[in-house]
C-alpha cells in the first residue's frame, strides 16, 4: 500500500502528467486505507475494514497503471511489463463493484441483517464477478491480438471490427445492469434498518447518511462548479465518507452527530440569508437610493455584521428542535427549572426538582446531591 502511494508522483511528473488529478485519487484513497486499518485493527473480525483495505489497493493499482502504461505506449519509455500494466489499469474496477457496495450491506457491525440476505449478497458477488471476468476477459483478447493503443485520455483502446471484442463486451451491458439492481437493494435494507433502530444503532446509520450526504454533494458540486473540481469530490468522497464510517463502526462519540448536523445546517442557513441580505441592501442602496457604492457597501456589511447574533440564534432554535432535540428538549428543561427556581422557598422541593431537571437534561446512569450544612 504505502509502495503504491509513493510511487504515484514520481510516475505522474515522468509521464507529465497533471499532477493535480492523481493527487485527487491520493487523496481519496488514502484516508480510506487510514479508517480501514483502523476498524481493521479494532475489530479484525469485521469484514469492512478488510474491504476499505481493498478499496485504496485497487484505486493505487489502477492510477500507477495507467500512468506506467501511458509512459511506455504513449511517450515511448523502453520499460518492460507494459501489456500487465495496460491490464491493470483497470483494477478500480474490482474496487467500484466488488469491494464497496458490501460495505453498505454489511454495515456497521459486518453481519447481515437475516440468512436470506446471505443469497443476496452471494448472487451480487456472482453478477459483479462476471461482470470483471467479462471486461477483463476482453482486454486481454485486445492486447494479444490487436496490441496496445492508449486514447487521449489513456484508457486502452480498440482497434476492431463489429463482430469482435469490443462488441462482445457490449453484450456485457446487461450484466452492468443487473449489478446496478442490486445497489438500491443494498441503500433500501439501510432505510429499512433505519426505521427500526433505536439508540446507538441509529446514531451509526445517521452518520453514514451524513457521510453519503456530503459524499453525493462534493460530487454534484465538482460537476456544476468548474473550480472546485475535483477538491469537493475528494472532500467528499475521500475525506467526510470515511471519516464517518470510521466513528460509526467504532462508536467513537456517536452522539456528537446531532450537533455536528444542526450546526452545520444553522450556520449554512444563516450565511445564505446574510449574503442574500448583503446583495439585497447592497443593490438597494446603489440602484434604488443612489448612494455611493463604497457607502452602501459599509452600510450593507455593518447591517449584516448587527443582524449576525440575533439571527443565529434564532435559526439554531428552530434547527435544535427538528435536528438536534434532545438538546432543544434540554435547554427547554433547564428554561422552566430557572423559572420555577424564582419562586421555590422548600430547599427540599428544589433539590428533587434540580436531580430531576439534571436527570431529564443529561441522562446520568446516576444523580446525587450534596449539601453543605452551615449555622
Amino acid at each position: 500500500m504505502a509502495l503504491l502511494a509513493v510511487a504515484v508522483i514520481p510516475l505522474t511528473v515522468l509521464a507529465h502528467q497533471g499532477v493535480q488529478a492523481n493527487a485527487t485519487q491520493l487523496v481519496i484513497g488514502l484516508p480510506i486505507c487510514v479508517v480501514g486499518f483502523i476498524v481493521a485493527r479494532r475489530q479484525p473480525g469485521n469484514p469492512i475494514g478488510w474491504l476499505l483495505l481493498a478499496i485504496p489497493v485497487g484505486v493505487l493499482l489502477s492510477l500507477d497503471a495507467s500512468t506506467y502504461a501511458w509512459m511506455v505506449y504513449r511517450l515511448g519509455y523502453r520499460l518492460p511489463f507494459g501489456p500487465v500494466a495496460a491490464l491493470l489499469e483497470s483494477a478500480y474496477i474490482l474496487v467500484l463493484f466488488v469491494a464497496l457496495p458490501p460495505v453498505i450491506l454489511l454495515f456497521p457491525d459486518g453481519v447481515l441483517p437475516s440468512p436470506r440476505w446471505r443469497w443476496v449478497l452471494r448472487c451480487y458477488l456472482a453478477v459483479a464477478g462476471g461482470l470483471v471476468a467479462a471486461a477483463y476477459a476482453t482486454t486481454v483478447i485486445i492486447i494479444v491480438t490487436q496490441g496496445v493503443h492508449l486514447d487521449a485520455s489513456g484508457g486502452l483502446a480498440a482497434i476492431d471490427h463489429p463482430s469482435g471484442p469490443t462488441a462482445w463486451l457490449s453484450k456485457a451491458n446487461l450484466i452492468f445492469l443487473a449489478v446496478v439492481a442490486f445497489w438500491p437493494v443494498f441503500a433500501g435494507r439501510l432505510v429499512l434498518s433505519w426505521r427500526r433502530a433505536s439508540g446507538d444503532r441509529r446514531q451509526q446509520l445517521k452518520w453514514l447518511m451524513t457521510g453519503s450526504a456530503v459524499a453525493v454533494a462534493g460530487f454534484l458540486i465538482s460537476n456544476l462548479v468548474p473550480a472546485l473540481d475535483p477538491a469537493a469530490t475528494a472532500a467528499g468522497v475521500g475525506v467526510v465518507l470515511p471519516t464517518c464510517l470510521g466513528v460509526a463502526i467504532l462508536r467513537y462519540r456517536l452522539y456528537d452527530i446531532d450537533r455536528i448536523i444542526s450546526r452545520t445546517l444553522a450556520y449554512a442557513i444563516v450565511t445564505g440569508l446574510l449574503v442574500g441580505l448583503y446583495a439585497g441592501l447592497v443593490l438597494l442602496a446603489t440602484r434604488v437610493l443612489s448612494f455611493h457604492t463604497p457607502v452602501a457597501v459599509a452600510a450593507s456589511t455593518l447591517a449584516a455584521v448587527a443582524l449576525f447574533n440575533p439571527l443565529r440564534r434564532r435559526v439554531q432554535q428552530v434547527v435544535d428542535r427538528r435536528f438536534n432535540r434532545a438538546r432543544y428538549d434540554a435547554d427547554q428543561t433547564i428554561a422552566a427549572f430557572a423559572a420555577r427556581l424564582k419562586d421555590a422557598v422548600d430547599l427540599d422541593s428544589v433539590r428533587d426538582d434540580l436531580a430531576s431537571v439534571v436527570h431529564q437534561a443529561l441522562q446520568p446512569a446516576h444523580v446525587s446531591l450534596w449539601i453543605s450544612q452551615r449555622d
